[in-house]
């Protein structure tokens, strides 16, 4: 697996990306409505360590959250999830599928 050490900047790049106050409990999964198989706490550390290749496989994931915010009620440490899975989303479109940010 290939670290790359900027990659935390360029997901919060002009977003906000708070994953760095989770503490690892899980309760955000609790309430999904979806049952997302992917953690949310896991998806963020992949960030915060520099794995993007880890994230890139979890496209589908991170487009699957129907951003209800119903993690963020359970979180007892605060976190923007629904923020930080818009910043993965707003990276993707910019790096990955080449789409420029609109302007406004």
């Amino acid at each position: 697996m290939k670290v790359d050490p900027s990659f935390a900047e360029r997901v919060s790049k002009g977003t906000p990306f708070n994953a760095e106050a989770c503490l690892n409990c899980g309760q955000c999964t609790a309430l999904c409505p979806i049952g997302i198989h992917l953690l949310p706490r896991k998806l963020f550390r992949y960030v915060l360590l520099g794995a993007e290749e880890k994230v890139l496989e979890e496209t589908d994931t991170i487009y699957s959250c129907l951003l209800c915010k119903m993690c963020e009620e359970n979180c007892p440490a605060g976190v923007h999830i629904t923020e930080n899975v818009r910043a993965l989303r707003v990276l993707l479109a910019r790096e990955e599928m080449q789409l420029a940010p609109v302007e406004g």
